[in-house]
């Protein structure tokens, strides 16, 4: 498959729709969170695919990887986030935090496919025969 745009991105997909559930979910808080927990949820949701589209827009790889650094830290936050509602409010949160799981694990892939490769430099004194 060719990635022609961020949105073809299976992580970017991912957590656009876990942005979308994180906003269901604190619906079912109370009105007294609108402005605090709520809003940090809905706030590190959004940020992952967000800054996954950023960096994909970005001119480098050394700039695509800190956006998705940056996803990645905001994939912590948010993991906290929902544990502390979990424990606060008795919400279940097992589901939001599995989408998440495997979120972070692919922004650490995406991140590692993107290092700079590294080649050998030494030269070869068998011709290229030992392969």
């Amino acid at each position: 498959m060719v990635i022609s745009s961020y949105k073809d991105l299976i992580v970017w997909q991912k957590s656009f729709q876990l942005s979308k559930d994180v906003y269901k979910f604190t619906a079912k808080l109370p009105k007294t969170e609108q402005f605090g927990l709520s809003s940090q949820l809905q706030r590190c949701a959004v940020s992952i695919p967000s800054n996954i589209a950023e960096g994909n827009q970005r001119n480098s790889r050394k700039e695509y990887r800190q956006f998705l650094n940056i996803a990645r830290g905001s994939a912590g936050e948010l993991e906290t986030q929902l544990l502390i509602a979990q424990d606060v409010y008795k919400r279940e949160v097992g589901n939001l935090i599995g989408s998440l799981t495997e979120i972070q694990k692919m922004l650490f892939s995406l991140y590692k496919n993107l290092e700079p490769k590294t080649y050998d430099l030494e030269p070869s004194f068998d011709g290229g025969q030992n392969k």
